[in-house]
Formats: structure tokens, C-alpha cells, sequence
């Protein structure tokens, strides 16, 4: 390095330095000048937003009062809502619950109930919407007063869907029948139905220690109590 620098003239030694030199501001600038930079600008960001976000909490805190009424309502709505839902710990014993109060409603009515089948359920937020779809057969009064009868239920249920087919019977009438008791109507409905649970809380996850322990339990030889022949 000596010998290349001593070769060199002082013009061109000048250069060399003074390239140097514009190398170390170039690497400066990029290495301190704009992470300095990029730093301040953040600072200041969060300076300007500070009070923002005091203002925001402080808002919070002056409608606790608001709130916390608000989720008393919430629990005295909930707590009157649960005699309405079904029973049952698990969605196939909340729908045979259910099954059951339409069955009930249906022979009250003199509906003929003709098949039920249930539905997967629907976890909505802190409940669980048990549906089956029901086909009844019966006159048009009795389906009405079918259909009323599930709304103004004890329990909370719903129609979701509703699909109607007429059926005509004909009816042999006799002399002294008025026409109009000639024709007997029935109408065929297919309902989904649907009632709701509380929505049961996910098992609780072994961990893994305790999870590795009962495997290693498992691989483990029991161990024998006799002694070997001599």
C-alpha cells in the first residue's frame, strides 16, 4: 500500500482522498444521517398522536359508568332468555329437546307429523342454533295454527323456512252434502325449525408436560414381581 501511494503524484493522491472522503459522507448519510432521520420523524408521530390518544382513553373512562350499565341490561336480557332455550349439554340431546316440543305442538294441532331429520347446528356468539327440518301433512287451519303455535312456543323457536304442496283428495259425497264438503284439502309442508342453546365452552388442551407424561405411562413395561429361577 506504501509503495502504491508513493507512486502515486500529488494530484493524484488529492483525488484519492478526496474520493475517500466522498465515499465516508456517502456511507454516513446512509448508514446515520437517515436512520437519524427516519427516528425523529417517529418521534415526532407519536408526540402528535400522545394527546390523541389520551383524549380517546380518557373518553373510555368517563363512559364506565355507561358501560357497565349497559352489561347489567345485557346479563338481565340473557338471564331472562334462559328458560327459553333448549335443554341438553350437547346439540343432539338439544335437538331431540327440540323434536319433542314440535312433536308435542303438532299433535295438539292434529297435525300429522311425518319425518324429522336434523340439521348440522350453527355456533352464533355465545349460542348455538339447533335446526331440523320437519315434514307435516294436515289442513290449512291446522298448519296455521301449527306455525303459530311454534312462534308463540315457551321455548324460543324460529321457522326459517317454510315450503307448501297442495294436495287434493276427493271425497265421495252424499245426497244431502253441500258441494262445497265434496272436496276435501290436506297441503304437505316441510319446515325447518330451529331453537337455541348456550354454546358450550371448547375442552380445555392438556399441556405438554402433562400430555408427554401420560404417553411416556403409557409406553411404559409394567414391571413384574416374581423373581427369576434360579
Amino acid at each position: 500500500m506504501k509503495r502504491l501511494l508513493s507512486r502515486l503524484s500529488k494530484r493524484e493522491k488529492a483525488l484519492a482522498a478526496t474520493a475517500f472522503f466522498i465515499l465516508l459522507l456517502v456511507l454516513a448519510r446512509y448508514l446515520l444521517l437517515w436512520p437519524f432521520l427516519e427516528w425523529r420523524e417517529w418521534v415526532s408521530t407519536e408526540l402528535e398522536m400522545q394527546p390523541q390518544l389520551l383524549e380517546k382513553n380518557l373518553r373510555y373512562l368517563n363512559q364506565k359508568a355507561a358501560v357497565g350499565a349497559g352489561l347489567e341490561a345485557a346479563r338481565a336480557e340473557l338471564a331472562a332468555v334462559e328458560p327459553s332455550l333448549l335443554t341438553g349439554d350437547t346439540p343432539s340431546v338439544s335437538a331431540s329437546d327440540l323434536q319433542q316440543a314440535v312433536q308435542a305442538l303438532a299433535g295438539k294441532e292434529g297435525v300429522q307429523l311425518i319425518t324429522t331429520r336434523v340439521i348440522n347446528p350453527d355456533v352464533k356468539g355465545p349460542f348455538t342454533k339447533i335446526p331440523i327440518q320437519v315434514e307435516v301433512s294436515g289442513r290449512i287451519d291446522q298448519l296455521v295454527n301449527l306455525v303459530k303455535g311454534i312462534e308463540a312456543s315457551e321455548k324460543l323457536l324460529v321457522v326459517d323456512e317454510l315450503n307448501i304442496r297442495s294436495l287434493f283428495r276427493p271425497v265421495v259425497a252424499a245426497p244431502q252434502q253441500q258441494p262445497a264438503q265434496a272436496l276435501e284439502q290436506n297441503l304437505r309442508v316441510s319446515l325447518i325449525i330451529s331453537g337455541f342453546v348456550r354454546s358450550q365452552p371448547p375442552p380445555a388442551k392438556p399441556e405438554a408436560g402433562q400430555a408427554k407424561t401420560k404417553a411416556d405411562e403409557r409406553k411404559a413395561p409394567s414391571k413384574s414381581g416374581t423373581k427369576p429361577s434360579a
